[in-house]
């Protein structure tokens, strides 16, 4: 929820090729809002709907942008894929739902340029979780015949995808619990900024072993997949709760910090050992990869299998999941399917998302 990140990519002849990147600060009143609404803060349906036009014409303004500094002509572009900024996501319980903002009939017509959008709720309609969605995308580019690989995407939340190298063998991913959500919003409140940078923060604390185990005695951390989560279950309250039943409020900023990316490390390869234990290769995208406090911590829980990043593979990890809302785009327009029952638990795989034609 920092930035809008907009890929132009060429999916021609079953390649994937990025050809441009351009990212756009969501600026701190509109991501205070946001957050506000992922929170369960009290809200009104103006604001919601307002949000969505604004968060639309954001995507506008990031498509124009991207396809400006590219000298690409919007004619040429067959679609955007956009997936929308999630504000509420719950697919369990008597009305299942996943909501994103960011209003497609806008993305459309001010673009000029067909758009596929809500991504999520054909899958969760269909009995699933509605997310993951990327696993589809990572089997078509990371699949090794060779190797059992898992591609680690660290967001807000973190997720993973498990590629057995025996292709007969379903694919499986789920969220692994938060991934740079809980450090973002530490630093914000403690340092004034919107992340721990580089992890350097972190790196000047001590874990808190205690502290840790209290955090990873969620039961979440203990469901078996298919399961997901977002912000508005891994959020500072929650955290708060855990410090206040623990006694454990006077403990220092840094030390928290230090111990909620130890939470980030341990839940990602605690998920891998009871779920992956075969991996021979982490293949690690996202906002995370430039942690490298994280990444060291990762590193070192990690020693039974190599730890890269998705770019040793030809996909810089800043665009991975802009370039799969692409690759999703392209598969609904062709009428195929965008989600892995393996992954979400759907009952079927579903062509994913409504189209909005230019």
């Amino acid at each position: 929820m920092d930035a809008v990140d907009a890929a132009l990519v060429d999916l021609s002849g079953g390649n994937v090729s990025m050809l441009a990147g351009a990212g756009l600060p969501i600026q701190p009143a509109l991501r205070g809002e946001l957050l506000g609404l992922c929170h369960g803060a009290a809200s009104t349906l103006e604001q919601v709907a307002r949000l969505d036009v604004e968060m639309g014409r954001m995507f506008v303004t990031a498509a124009q942008a991207l396809l400006d500094s590219a000298g690409i002509d919007p004619a040429q572009v067959t679609a955007i894929g956009s997936h929308g900024q999630t504000i509420y996501h719950q697919p369990l319980g008597a009305s299942p739902t996943s909501v994103q903002l960011g209003d497609p009939n806008l993305i459309a017509e001010l673009t000029g340029i067909t758009t596929v959008a809500d991504f999520r709720r054909r899958d969760i309609a269909a009995g699933g979780q509605g997310a993951p969605l990327v696993p589809a995308f990572h089997r078509a580019v990371f699949y090794s015949s060779e190797r059992e690989r898992v591609v680690l995407n660290i967001g807000g939340i973190a997720n993973i995808t498990v590629l057995p190298r025996d292709s007969g063998q379903p694919v499986i991913g789920f969220d692994t619990g938060p991934g740079n959500a809980l450090m973002d919003a530490w630093a914000m409140e403690h340092l004034g900024t919107p992340r721990d940078d580089d992890g350097r923060w972190s790196a000047s604390g001590t874990i808190n072993e205690y502290l840790l185990a209290a955090l990873l005695d969620d039961p979440y951390f203990a469901l078996a997949p298919p399961k997901s989560t977002g912000r508005e279950y891994f959020h500072l309250d929650w955290l708060r709760k855990v410090l206040r039943r623990g006694g454990m409020e006077t403990l220092l900023p840094q030390d928290i910090q230090a111990t909620l990316c130890e939470l980030t490390a341990a839940s990602i390869t605690r998920a891998i050992a009871a779920f992956a234990p075969d991996t021979q290769q982490m293949l690690v995208c996202g906002g995370g990869v430039h942690n490298s406090t994280l990444m060291r911590r990762l590193r070192s829980l990690s020693k039974d299998y190599e730890v890269a990043s998705t770019a040793t593979f030809g996909i810089d990890p800043d665009w991975v999941e802009a370039i799969a809302f692409a690759w999703l785009a392209k598969q609904t327009l062709e009428n195929k399917p965008g989600n892995l029952p393996s992954v979400t638990g759907a009952r079927r795989a579903v062509v994913l998302g409504g189209v909005y034609r230019a």
